[in-house]
């Protein structure tokens, strides 16, 4: 009975704890009580605003991104990013859709798509002009979306509208987000693209810039709701049924398509993630004991997985190359990924491939030769102090 009693206690006094935790956590979380309704609406419609001398200055950040993603410099590129009006129409997608406004999500809509038209435009005038026509890693960074692009569109629409409905506006926090979303780099990126006659580039590049700008507005979507925001209310009660399904539709057309497009990028970033952890591990194993791994190369499409390995040394036979193909399939989870095996007594290496089968070759023996040299050098330094302190203790 006893027993019973002090369990009865202790358990009280626990949930008692636990509720006194959930108040302060409630405490320090609360944001709902300084949200600025008016001001934010005020803020974000007229943000979506775009003519004038919003137009100049998109078209000269996205020619500033442009230079800055073709000289590979990150500090131009984050400069473009700050002078950029991209989000506005983003978050005024967002904000329309939360408040059922009719009128403000047609408005952003045009003005998002006379953004993304007159960005295209520009990087791809600038693009032509260009003398420097290579893809420096800048560019290649914003052709292949992943699961991280995701997150941060979200996350950094999530910051944005927080500090954006706040009745004191943090422009740190703004700013912050438009460096971190990214949306000029891409849009940039497809203008290359375009440019170059690169029709992969341009996809990779766009696909990137929706999937940014469609978590954008659902982040604000999310909290615009979360937080109350009063609806628009209109006269006519069928006009305001019109909106709500107007709306609804448009909110299901754009986020069923996100929804396969989001699972894809996770099914890319666990597939580059497993076979990369696939080539490490098989490099520690007996059987590429007289066998060395020179390259290998990871393809992901939606249909279809290849994984790439070029060997040189003692050549795998049909035995462990159908082992290895088990192994990435089953035991790495890749159950429709090909490895292709290319080894240097094979008839599947090209003369391309066979020249970076040599480069490799040089460049690992120049940088053996480099290390033994210094080796050597190192040697030479204290075999001259022993001799300097012989000769020292001989004369004295």
């Amino acid at each position: 009975m006893a027993n019973d009693t002090k369990k009865g206690d202790i358990k009280e006094r626990f949930l008692r704890i636990l509720k006194i935790a959930w108040r302060k956590v409630k405490e320090y979380t609360r944001i709902k009580e300084d949200t600025d309704y008016e001001a934010t609406v005020d803020s974000i419609s007229g943000s979506v605003e775009f003519k004038g001398f919003n137009v100049w200055i998109l078209f000269f950040a996205i020619i500033v991104a442009s230079v800055g993603l073709n000289v590979n410099s990150t500090a131009v590129i984050i400069g473009a990013m700050l002078i950029s009006p991209l989000m506005g129409p983003i978050n005024g997608i967002g904000l329309a859709i939360g408040i059922s406004d009719e009128k403000l999500l047609q408005k952003s809509l045009k003005n998002l798509a006379i953004m993304v038209g007159i960005s295209l435009v520009a990087s791809t005038l600038y693009f032509l002009l260009s003398p420097i026509n290579d893809a420096r890693s800048e560019l290649l960074a914003r052709t292949q979306p992943t699961i991280f692009d995701v997150f941060i569109g979200f996350f950094g629409g999530l910051a944005g509208i927080v500090a954006t409905s706040r009745k004191s506006q943090s422009v740190t926090v703004i700013s912050g987000v438009a460096i971190a979303t990214a949306l000029m780099p891409p849009l940039c990126t497809a203008g290359f693209g375009i440019a170059t006659g690169q029709i992969w580039y341009f996809l990779g590049a766009f696909y990137l810039f929706f999937i940014n700008s469609f978590f954008i507005a659902l982040a604000t979507f999310i909290t615009v709701r979360l937080l109350g925001f009063p609806q628009v209310r209109y006269v006519d009660e069928a006009q305001s049924r019109k909106v709500k399904r107007i709306t609804t539709i448009f909110t299901i057309i754009v986020l069923v398509p996100s929804i396969f497009l989001a699972a894809d990028v996770i099914k890319e970033a666990a597939f580059n993630t497993q076979t990369i952890k696939f080539v490490n591990d098989i490099q520690e194993s007996e059987m590429f004991k007289d066998t060395q791994l020179l390259k290998a190369d990871r393809e992901y499409h939606h249909r279809s997985q290849n994984v790439t390995l070029t060997l040189i040394g003692k050549p795998l036979d049909q035995t462990q190359v159908f082992q290895l193909q088990e192994l990435l399939n089953k035991e790495y989870g890749q159950k429709t990924a090909n490895l292709i095996v290319k080894q240097s007594s094979g008839a599947s290496i090209d003369v391309k491939q066979q020249n970076e089968v040599i480069e490799n070759l040089i460049d690992k023996k120049d940088e053996t030769i480099r290390q033994q040299d210094s080796i050597i050098h190192e040697l030479q330094r204290q075999l001259q102090e022993v001799k300097s302190k012989e000769g020292t203790e001989k004369n004295n």
